[in-house]
């Protein structure tokens, strides 16, 4: 009976196609459509194949509030044409795309980095509600996305991320009290990326956090809050892959933006995950060995990495001065560190690192 009325559709459709009025086409394409639905179960690849090319010859230059009704229709369907759903993702008309971007399993991980690539902020808000986004696909919404679309994205529990597009994340989130809640109320989230989201997150944000977060993971949260002190807390993740902190100099070096200025930008501002990632990467060091030197009770250890990236009194005195939560230090132990940093040589500083890399890597 299908291969019967299949036959007088395409029949049919001939006439639509070559001399059918555009309302003949649309009533065509809802013929072909209901057919399709109602035997879509029973039918193989071959068959969609045949309903694929009639449905996209019928909506050539139809109306856009008709092809919005295909794609409702479409959508959900597991087995949907896929030329056809590949059209409608690719409209420009969100009313035509959103439904099929959100909802149909017939787009590939490659179709989505394609359409978020080349679409506009409506079509990346409806790829970031989909369910079981996979890394390629979010790494381009949180590049590219507005606030909507990266808070959509961060709400959404099945999407996955990279580990480059978690720290983008938590770039974004910065200064942003409600992406920062949402971001850090994730299950999936890095403990690692967790503390420093919450290093730099305002204290209302973490109190709120502590009343929202499931009890099967407010224990966790508990404890980073509570090694949440002086905005550098030692690392504790490795293994785990480049902090989220890491990410963003290297972000930004990749920019050309990293620079002293960014870090005394970082410093002036608590951010000391940041500071150390930034003078590891610019001294070739380890992130942890400089972590270790800037969290430490000498003053003196505190110019070696300062030195060694060849970074300015003013620079150096201002992560001394706030490497410990703005606690000031006395204007004599300043004096010291100027002269003792004055005296200091870039190579001696450069060669004082290296052995302490050998010997944290030795004692590792």
């Amino acid at each position: 009976m299908l291969a019967k009325h299949s036959e007088d559709l395409i029949g049919e459709l001939e006439t639509a196609v070559r001399s059918g009025s555009a309302e003949t086409r649309v009533g065509k394409l809802r013929e072909v459509t209901s057919l399709f639905l109602s035997e879509s179960n029973r039918l193989n690849e071959e068959q969609v194949r045949i309903f694929d090319n009639v449905l996209c010859r019928l909506s050539a230059a139809i109306e856009s509030r008709a092809l919005s009704e295909l794609g409702r229709q479409l959508a959900p369907v597991d087995n949907a044409p896929i030329e056809m759903i590949g059209r409608l993702a690719r409209h420009d008309e969100i009313g035509v795309a959103g439904p099929v971007l959100t909802d149909s399993k017939r787009l590939s991980t490659g179709n989505l980095t394609e359409i978020a690539r080349e679409k506009g902020q409506s079509h990346l808000l409806a790829i970031s509600k989909r369910n079981n986004l996979e890394t390629p696909v979010t790494d381009i919404l949180v590049e590219r996305g507005d606030r909507d679309v990266v808070c959509s994205l961060a709400s959404n529990e099945s999407a996955r991320f990279s580990t480059s597009g978690y720290g983008k994340l938590a770039q974004r989130a910065e200064g942003d009290d409600a992406l920062s809640e949402i971001v850090a109320l994730r299950r999936d989230i890095p403990l690692r990326l967790l503390r420093d989201l919450l290093a730099r997150a305002a204290e209302s944000v973490r109190a709120k956090l502590l009343a929202l977060i499931p009890p099967d993971s407010r224990d966790k949260l508990a404890s980073v809050l509570a090694g949440i002190k002086n905005g550098l807390v030692a690392d504790d993740g490795a293994g785990e892959g480049p902090s989220a902190a890491e990410n963003v100099v290297r972000a930004l070096q990749s920019e050309g933006r990293l620079d002293e200025t960014t870090i005394f930008d970082f410093a002036h501002r608590g951010l000391f995950a940041e500071v150390a990632a930034a003078l590891a990467l610019l001294c070739s060091s380890k992130t942890q060995v400089i972590s270790d030197l800037l969290s430490g009770t000498r003053n003196d250890a505190v110019l070696i990495p300062c030195k060694a990236a060849n970074l300015s009194w003013n620079t150096a005195e201002a992560i001394l001065r706030n490497r410990h939560g703005k606690d000031s230090l006395p204007e004599q132990i300043i004096g010291l560190a100027r002269n003792d940093f004055g005296r200091l040589t870039v190579a001696t500083a450069q060669k004082t690192l290296r052995f302490m890399q050998v010997r944290a890597t030795v004692g590792a």
